[in-house]
């Protein structure tokens, strides 16, 4: 047993990979994307695959920016693949099409997820029900992986009963889906208001279980509450950005802000055992839900202190 746990504690489970930066939309909320990033050229992309697969990576979620508009994105997933990675999948679903879904099908896509922020546009967000239904039955017919709706409530969301109508027509289809409180552009916590809460509650009922169900982090942060735990990002869990560097999450860029090409098992026995200041207050929960394994062993220590809000301004611009 002693030995398994040592490998568990070096190896990378999960990740972000951001082929590129540049998005078609511009939600007011987001802080990943702009309108001009070239996609990182394929051999590149190769080259980082392969490492994360003797890093001993076991899942790459590739996001962006907008990742369908990568032009070479199914090679990208089919060299996940074939390092023996689970390769998913997060778009905006803009441009999804029968054709393109079926070319995600070939390549060996396992999962999709769709964070669809409210039912008709408005000046926060575009990702709409309204605009994404026909997208959505396209996916249900067409799709051989599995489909996860998320919607949201919390910063800057007008309708959060929105939600529900989301959380319904996912299940509709056969989806699973889950709920997500939006962050602030530091990723830091904002307490639900009463209603936001009773819908958050409501959409529980309708999750079924997965991968994607975390709720005790969740659970707090509609509260208010901030949460006791060990953040293992930049050792479980690692955000790559578009030109190579791997930082703790979205939110926490520039820390470490080491290239991947130069990352080892040191790096990540490191980051395991180092405490993030920023992690009482956290809502990324793709962090939550790699570190929650680890909940019971390997105390952290301090090291040097990240702010325990950033704004999006503070954050290291990534050009």
């Amino acid at each position: 047993m002693a030995s398994l746990l040592t490998t568990l504690r070096r190896n990378a489970k999960a990740l972000h990979r951001n082929p590129m930066r540049r998005c078609n939309l511009a939600c007011t909320y987001c802080n990943e994307f702009d309108d001009f990033s070239k996609p990182v050229p394929i051999e590149e992309m190769y080259r980082r695959i392969d490492k994360l697969g003797a890093l001993g990576t076991s899942v790459v979620t590739i996001s962006g920016g907008e990742p369908l508009m990568h032009p070479e994105l199914d090679d990208v997933i089919r060299r996940i693949r074939a390092n023996g990675m689970v390769a998913g999948l997060i778009t905006n679903g803009y441009l999804l099409v029968a054709e393109r879904i079926q070319r995600l099908n070939r390549a060996g896509l396992e999962w999709l997820q769709i964070s669809i922020d409210n039912v008709n546009p408005d000046e926060v967000s575009k990702k709409s029900l309204k605009v994404l239904d026909k997208k959505l039955q396209l996916l249900a017919e067409h799709a051989d992986f599995h489909v996860n709706i998320n919607s949201v409530v919390g910063s800057g969301i007008s309708h959060p009963q929105d939600a529900l109508v989301i959380g319904k027509r996912a299940v509709e289809l056969g989806f699973t889906s889950t709920i997500g409180i939006i962050h602030d552009g530091g990723g830091q916590l904002q307490p639900l208001g009463e209603e936001e809460r009773r819908i958050y509650h409501e959409m529980q009922a309708l999750e079924k279980s997965s991968f994607t169900r975390v709720n005790k982090f969740q659970d707090n942060i509609a509260k208010g509450l901030p949460n006791d735990w060990r953040c293992r990002a930049g050792a479980r869990y690692l955000y790559i950005c578009e030109n190579g560097l791997v930082h703790y999450c979205s939110q926490q860029r520039g820390y470490p802000g080491s290239p991947l090409e130069e990352y080892t098992r040191d790096d990540l026995r490191r980051e395991y055992l180092t405490e993030k200041s920023c992690a009482p207050h956290c809502t990324v929960s793709c962090v939550h839900q790699v570190s929650i394994f680890d909940s019971w062993r390997a105390p952290q220590t301090p090291a040097t202190p990240i702010p325990a809000t950033v704004s999006a301004s503070e954050l290291v611009q990534i050009k």
